[in-house]
């Protein structure tokens, strides 16, 4: 177990969602979740004289994306991301020693990743997982994103208490539990589900509104954890 950020780490391919029984559902493709893939480009020859190309979007891999969010949290002067669902709101603060993980959401949330997305895994009195949808519209974002992990920071002294906002790992070949960046789980348990510690990266509390992740955590579910009734994200922002 990685317990903190260090050089030459492998980051795997991404994959969507996949059941694993008490612990937060680690990800693999869903297989309703259609691949995005980026627009043609003109190949049409003979450009006008003077025409300049119009610049490579940036897009996060696993050889950039530990440098970027390196960078990133270093001009972050924010901390707290408001979640407006289709069950009401709630408020998480981020914690600022666990930089990689702080930044990642804040970047997605700026990026709009997690409007529209849902609450895609409830356990009753366990945890409410979200970040993802059975969507084509959800994974044109992660492609026009990028595909990266993020390794594990665990030994900060943060525990899986309630109401504490964690990150899943990968399934496949993962070693090192690298963290899935396009999605988060919240503890509902009371006091915690500390069996978590060690293998999974709190990165925030829920400061306010923790009466409407209860309400989520308690809406009927299938068998497979998924919410009856889909349970929206509507929009995150950055309040503060």
């Amino acid at each position: 177990m990685l317990s903190k950020i260090g050089p030459a780490i492998t980051i795997i391919t991404l994959f969507f969602l996949a059941s694993c029984g008490e612990s937060p559902r680690k990800e693999t493709k869903p297989a309703q979740v259609l691949e995005a893939t980026p627009d043609t480009l003109d190949t049409t020859s003979g450009e006008e004289e003077g025409e300049e190309e119009a610049p490579e979007a940036f897009v996060l891999t696993e050889d950039n994306a530990i440098d970027f969010f390196f960078d990133y949290q270093k001009k972050l002067k924010v901390d707290q991301v408001k979640i407006t669902t289709s069950m009401g709101d709630f408020t998480v603060a981020l914690y600022d020693n666990v930089p990689y993980h702080k930044a990642n959401f804040i970047y997605l949330t700026r990026k709009g990743y997690f409007d529209n997305t849902m609450f895609h895994r409830v356990v009753k009195d366990f945890i409410i997982q979200g970040g993802n949808a059975d969507n084509k519209a959800t994974a044109m974002k992660r492609s026009a994103i990028g595909r990266y992990l993020l390794p594990p920071d665990t030994r900060k002294g943060y525990k899986h208490h309630r109401g504490t906002i964690s990150m899943p790992s990968s399934e496949i070949d993962n070693p090192h539990m690298l963290a899935s960046p396009y999605e988060f789980f919240i503890v509902v348990t009371d006091p915690g589900s500390y069996h978590l510690d060690g293998e999974y990266t709190p990165f925030g509390r829920v400061i306010e509104g923790m009466d409407v992740v209860d309400a989520i955590n308690q809406v009927p579910v299938d068998s497979g954890d998924w919410p009856k009734q889909n349970v929206y994200i509507l929009k995150a922002e950055v309040v503060r």
